[in-house]
C-alpha cells in the first residue's frame, strides 16, 4: 500500500510543478499521470474493487485539494517578486532647450552622457565622436528623451 500513495504523491507533485513551474506538457505531467494511473491500476489489481474505488476516489480529492491550495492567491505571494519602479524616464521640456542652444557637457559623452544646457542637466548625444567633460556644445536636435549636441570648436 505504501508504493501506491507514494506514486500517488509523487504523481501529484509532478502535476501541480507541470502547472505552476513548468508550463506546457512536458515530461512531468506525462509522468504525473502515468505514476497516478499507476497507483490506482495497483490499487485495483492487488486489492479488492471496493479498495481501488477508495483508492481512485480519494487521489480525486487529494487532486482538487492540492488544486485548490496551489490556486489561492496568498500561497504563490512569497514566491513572487513584489518590486515597484518609483522612477520614470527624464523627458526634456520642449519650451526650454531648443536647437542652437549652447551648454556644456557635465560627463564624457561616449557617445551618450550628461549634459548641462540652460542649467538643466539633459541625456546627450553626440553621433560618430566621443566627447570629454567640461567641453563646449551646441544643441543641434531635441527630442523627447535626450538631445543631439556637437562639439563648438
Amino acid at each position: 500500500m505504501t508504493i501506491i500513495v507514494l506514486l500517488i504523491l509523487t504523481g501529484i507533485l509532478l502535476l501541480v510543478l507541470e502547472f505552476f513551474v513548468f508550463p506546457g506538457v512536458t515530461i512531468a505531467a506525462l509522468g504525473g499521470l502515468l505514476m497516478i494511473g499507476g497507483g490506482v491500476y495497483m490499487a485495483y489489481s492487488t486489492y479488492d474493487p471496493t479498495t481501488g474505488h477508495l483508492v481512485l476516489f480519494f487521489t480525486i480529492v487529494a487532486i482538487l485539494v492540492v488544486l485548490v491550495m496551489a490556486l489561492r492567491g496568498n500561497t504563490w505571494n512569497s514566491l513572487m517578486l513584489n518590486t515597484e519602479i518609483k522612477d520614470n524616464v527624464q523627458t526634456v521640456a520642449d519650451d526650454v532647450i531648443h536647437p542652437g542652444d549652447k551648454g556644456v557637457t557635465t560627463t564624457r559623452l561616449n557617445p551618450i552622457g550628461k549634459a548641462l544646457i540652460n542649467d538643466l542637466e539633459v541625456e546627450a548625444k553626440c553621433p560618430g565622436q566621443f566627447v570629454d567633460q567640461e567641453t563646449d556644445i551646441e544643441v543641434v536636435k531635441v527630442f523627447k528623451t535626450y538631445v543631439i549636441v556637437k562639439t563648438i570648436n
